[in-house]
């Protein structure tokens, strides 16, 4: 008789846990733009670091423990190029150097819903890596990154919204701090 009393009790707390935990969330895929570095590793390029524009994606997935707070996880990959002089002992030429950093970052995010707008901010940690190469040389380097933003979802329909998104991102690459602005938009799907 103790076990069903036990078990009884067991199932009706384990209920009435699971029937405090939200189970609402969104997933974000879109576009996203921000600035990077363009880096050779080689005594023979001067200057050896150049600012170049990215574009690329970013996705994310976001899962409510409470109505206003949530974690998420952030995956993001931009893409781009930038001529920097190459200059060797006796000559100096244009080398067009191709970029392709990615971050997969996670953190809280704070929302709260007023009307059709979702306002929002969050702070996220992870890892970085960026790729460089040219014609005859590739550096890749893997950092710490954060991203400190927010932005704002409309939503268009129950339950599709349209989000802008803006962020501070910090990585480490190659030895020297980045500090770019990182712009994301594209469409929310919530459940």
């Amino acid at each position: 008789m103790n076990k069903i009393v036990f078990l009884v009790c067991l199932t009706l707390a384990a209920t009435l846990a699971e029937a405090q935990i939200p189970t609402s969330g969104n997933v974000f895929f879109g576009y996203s733009y921000s600035g990077g570095d363009a880096v050779l590793h080689s005594p023979l390029y001067f200057p050896r670091s150049h600012s170049a524009n990215l574009n690329g994606w970013e996705a994310s997935l976001e899962g409510k423990f409470l109505p206003w707070i949530g974690m998420v996880a952030d995956l993001n990959g931009r893409y781009g190029s930038q001529n920097v002089l190459a200059c060797s002992i006796n000559t100096c030429s244009n080398l067009k150097v191709n970029v392709k950093t990615y971050t997969l970052l996670f953190g809280p995010r704070v929302s709260v819903s007023v009307s059709k707008f979702t306002p929002f901010a969050h702070f996220l940690v992870g890892a970085g890596h960026s790729n460089n190469s040219a014609t005859g040389y590739s550096n890749s380097d893997t950092s710490l990154a954060t991203a400190i933003g927010g932005g704002l979802d409309y939503r268009l329909i129950r339950a599709v919204a349209w989000r802008l998104q803006g962020d501070e991102l910090y990585t480490r690459f190659f030895g020297s701090t980045q500090n770019h602005f990182r712009f994301s938009t594209g469409l929310v799907i919530r459940f």
